[in-house]
């Protein structure tokens, strides 16, 4: 099993690599559009400094793009004591500095936390998890998402979250060129005959794979990192009863968070799109970014069990 430094050491390396990976994809998904269409490779230069901007602003940006989709605002010690002083205790007990903290006016039930390392860390919760849970599920849910500052799960979940969201619009982009740009350009620029077909069956491929693969992606950095945070965070509180609760009750909370969106699902605590009229069915479970939480509750009574 990984111990904690080796975790931090890989999510860091992950999150390069998923941003290098990144460039590449836009680049090589521009150029063979660019070709099939004869939009010139200058197309192709400003399709790979926009890349590197875009994987730029994911990494210093990140958690102030997060919390302005989410409609989040700041959370005030007097006006959310329980949510503040839990997450100061925790903080001071395991020597790691205070995150920002955030709350979205929704009666919803969820939380997560963004950023880019432990000293630029934000957690947010919703006022619908506040109200309804007691200060011992707060904890729980706290820790949680400590365990992804701690972890550095949050500088790879959220470089992702705002990667994932340009890939949907470089798909929507490249499936118009597609459809409008052989009508547009010059024949001077057009790749030949028999290279312009191939180019055009890629591009369009890669279109329509574009946003599966970077669910797959999201399903990938997501999954075991919540069974690691339920651990971690249960280790900080010593209560793993508070977090089961917590997971207990947010599991029978059928209210969709209206803030999430498809980009944003993975940071969550609980999957906060689960009970949505689009996202029922076998083949919707595949996508899942969050493991079951009868599965979590298990693993966590597992850990108290040993």
């Amino acid at each position: 099993m990984q111990n904690h430094y080796n975790l931090i050491s890989e999510n860091k390396t992950r999150s390069w690599i998923i941003m290098g990976v990144f460039v590449l994809f836009i680049t090589l998904s521009t150029y063979a559009m660019s070709v099939a269409f004869g939009y010139g490779l200058d197309t192709v230069g400003v399709a790979l400094i926009f890349s590197g901007l875009t994987s730029f602003a994911s990494y210093w940006f990140s958690d102030k793009i997060i919390l302005s989709m989410s409609g989040a605002r700041e959370a005030k010690r007097d006006e959310y004591f329980d949510f503040y002083t839990t997450v100061e205790n925790l903080c001071i007990g395991q020597s790691i500095p205070m995150p920002k903290l955030y709350v979205i006016q929704d009666s919803a039930m969820n939380a997560f936390a963004t950023g880019r390392d432990p000293d630029h860390a934000v957690v947010c919760a919703t006022t619908g998890l506040l109200s309804r849970l007691d200060r011992s599920e707060i904890e729980g849910v706290v820790a949680h998402e400590l365990a992804h500052v701690q972890n550095y799960d949050i500088r790879l979940l959220s470089i992702v979250t705002v990667l994932v969201g340009f890939i949907a619009l470089l798909a929507d982009w490249m499936l118009r060129m597609s459809f409008f740009g052989n009508n547009k350009q010059s024949d001077d620029n057009r790749a030949p005959a028999q290279f312009q077909v191939f180019f055009i069956v890629v591009g369009i491929a890669l279109a329509f794979l574009a946003p599966i693969v970077a669910n797959l992606i999201k399903l990938a950095v997501s999954r075991r990192r919540e069974f690691l945070a339920d651990a971690t965070g249960v280790s900080m509180t010593k209560n793993p009863e508070g977090l089961i609760r917590a997971l207990e009750k947010i599991s029978r909370d059928h209210e969709p968070l209206e803030a999430a969106n498809k980009a944003t699902a993975h940071l969550y605590i609980a999957d906060p799109l689960r009970f949505r009229s689009d996202a029922v069915g076998w083949f919707a479970g595949l996508f899942q970014t969050h493991p079951p939480v009868e599965e979590r509750i298990a693993a966590l009574r597992g850990h108290t069990a040993a």
